[in-house]
């Protein structure tokens, strides 16, 4: 096993009672589980009811393939993975946040398995409003359960006619904004079938306060996040310290100087300069993926 196994009733019965009544004589578990509710009575309960209980085998893997679990326990937020597709000039987007495709297919497809990976897709209302995206998981077998799309919206400037508000039915929707945003706006939007998220924003502060988003998405049961952009959001991001690993897909299109940078005010070489290792590498025919991991995490 991964992670030791539950000994609470929550959503289901416990686990390590399902394990001791199918008769199991030994179970090799990864990793101890942090959560308060488990913490060790998992594994407690299988050797009290005779069951060997072997725990450590793989365990940096286990802690890194659950480390939005983790995080939301020890830190009340989600694991958080930033994606940007550059151009070979830095750019993501032509003048005056015309979207461009910068990868191919086949890199596209990649996005769309890292959207299966993770449980929310987050961007801001700058994004949501100059490419109107769907921001859905186009893979077979995901449509029943798609990732939640997050938007930053501090105001409520989604217009009810985008295709996030139209697909809000189908597909969750979320909208965090001020606790001073329009009420009419607010509810218009939760007809539609969006949920709106008020935070307490200070008035001489642009934008929302990340850390309250996180926390906000956790306490709802968000363990691992994808930052999709734009560019304000992406810099925000990296600058709070709240990422953990960064996605970097760099095409072969050339945009112009006159294109959208990666990030606000800053080289993505710049932001990740220290701090950051290079982890993994994949080609996909001209295109390259890079995912950059931070330092020290898990």
């Amino acid at each position: 096993m991964t992670l030791e196994p539950c000994s609470h009733h929550g959503k289901s019965p416990p686990c390590a009672d399902a394990i001791i009544a199918a008769g199991i004589a030994r179970v090799v578990s990864a990793i101890e589980d942090p959560n308060s509710q488990v913490g060790g009575q998992g594994h407690a309960r299988l050797r009290d009811a005779g069951i060997q209980v072997d725990v450590g085998l793989c365990r940096d893997e286990a802690a890194r393939a659950h480390a939005g679990h983790f995080l939301r326990v020890h830190k009340q937020r989600p694991y958080v993975t930033l994606k940007l597709a550059v151009s070979t000039d830095g750019r993501i987007a032509a003048a005056g946040h015309k979207p461009v495709q910068i990868t191919g297919e086949a890199a596209s497809a990649r996005v769309h398995l890292l959207r299966a990976q993770n449980d929310a897709i987050l961007i801001g209302i700058g994004t949501a409003m100059a490419d109107d995206p769907m921001l859905t998981c186009r893979l077979p077998g995901m449509e029943r359960r798609p990732p939640v799309r997050v938007v930053l919206d501090r105001a409520l400037r989604l217009s009810g006619n985008s295709r996030l508000v139209h697909s809000a039915r189908t597909t969750p929707l979320w909208l965090i904004a001020s606790e001073t945003a329009e009420a009419a706006a607010a509810t218009k939007l939760g007809a539609a079938g969006a949920h709106v998220f008020h935070l307490a924003v200070d008035d001489h502060q642009p934008g929302l306060d990340l850390k309250a988003v996180l926390h906000t998405l956790s306490a709802q049961g968000i363990t691992r996040l994808l930052v999709e952009g734009g560019a304000k959001v992406a810099s925000s991001f990296l600058k709070a310290g709240l990422v953990d690993e960064f996605w970097l897909f760099q095409g072969m299109k050339n945009i112009g100087s006159d294109g959208v940078a990666a990030l606000d005010g800053q080289q993505w070489e710049t932001a990740i300069a220290s701090g950051w290792l290079a982890d993994e590498t994949e080609r996909f025919g001209d295109d390259r993926l890079t995912v950059y991991r931070r330092a020290g995490s898990v």
